[in-house]
């Protein structure tokens, strides 16, 4: 029980950072119908920054408590990311939006493999070693441990997709995406304006993926160039398990598939004999991805054409 116990909390963990990025796809997606596969690599943008940032507030703060230095850096990274993911709506797919829907998705492929050699060349191809900032210490529930990091991370999430479900529901730019996401012609004569609302949409998605880097960066204590490939296409992942579109499904799809991949993890040894190992938790991704497709394409909770925003 303690194991599995463990594996919950690491499961819960990750699923918090899969349904952030999720989310940034499922709006995107949303409001325009376009997979924006560079997303990971805003994830890796914001936890590279962020990783900046640290090491300058640490040489020119020294003794500032390492939560204070956390909290500005993830704020410098979340704007940094905004910036850049509404400079890519701008140039890579706002003049596509009425092309062939290959041709955005091609752009999309191209745009992070261009972030990626960019980020190469700013932050160099070796592994950084990401600071612990909070306190080392561990917290005994049942048997099974969780740091301060693990709990900030679910903190985090928590209050983030609050703030994200209220501004949706219950301000005026989540109206004007609800209204975008159903008919954005018929929403421009209402008076909203479909660019300004797509432009929200990205920024808005860019936040959430740079706190996820942020917490994913924190949480394994390494960052890298090409940290937001896998994160990235496991959210994806999330997004469509859950039903694309859906914010809702893709927290649930985003948090399922992070207990599916850590309790997997922890028995796939015995399960195959020891033929598999832990390092191998990866497959379980796809595994679901494949099977939701075949038995129920729409995704868990189905695609809400209505307020899909």
């Amino acid at each position: 029980m303690e194991i599995l116990l463990q594996q919950v909390i690491n499961g819960l963990v990750l699923g918090s950072m899969y349904a952030l990025v999720a989310l940034g796809y499922t709006m995107v997606y949303g409001i325009i119908n376009l997979i924006n596969f560079a997303h990971g690599e805003v994830l890796m943008v914001g936890a590279l920054t962020s990783w900046s940032i640290i090491g300058l507030m640490r040489d020119a703060m020294p003794g500032t408590p390492g939560w204070i230095i956390l909290i500005l850096a993830t704020l410098i990274a979340c704007v940094v990311a905004a910036v850049l993911n509404f400079t890519i709506e701008k140039v890579a797919y706002r003049p596509l939006r009425n092309s062939p829907k290959l041709a955005p998705l091609i752009t999309a492929i191209g745009m992070s493999i261009l972030l990626q050699t960019l980020a190469m060349i700013i932050w160099k191809p070796n592994y950084k070693s990401y600071p612990t900032l909070l306190s080392s210490e561990t917290y005994n529930i049942g048997g099974a441990v969780i740091s301060p990091t693990q709990i900030m991370i679910l903190s985090v999430t928590a209050i983030s997709l609050t703030i994200l479900m209220w501004l949706v529901n219950y301000t005026k730019l989540g109206r004007a995406m609800r209204a975008t996401a159903e008919n954005p012609r018929v929403a421009s004569l209402m008076g909203v304006k479909p660019d300004m609302v797509i432009s929200a949409t990205f920024i808005i998605g860019a936040v959430l993926a740079a706190i996820a880097g942020v917490m994913y960066a924190s949480n394994y204590g390494t960052a890298q160039h090409t940290m937001g490939f896998l994160p990235g296409l496991k959210a994806f992942t999330a997004a469509v398990f859950g039903g694309i579109g859906n914010l809702a499904g893709a927290v649930v799809g985003g948090v399922l598939l992070g207990l599916i991949e850590a309790i997997g993890s922890g028995y796939l040894g015995v399960l195959t004999g020891d033929i598999l190992g832990s390092h191998y938790s990866d497959i379980f991704a796809f595994v679901v991805l494949i099977i939701m497709l075949t038995l129920r394409p729409s995704g868990l909770l189905g695609e809400r054409v209505a307020d899909r925003a």
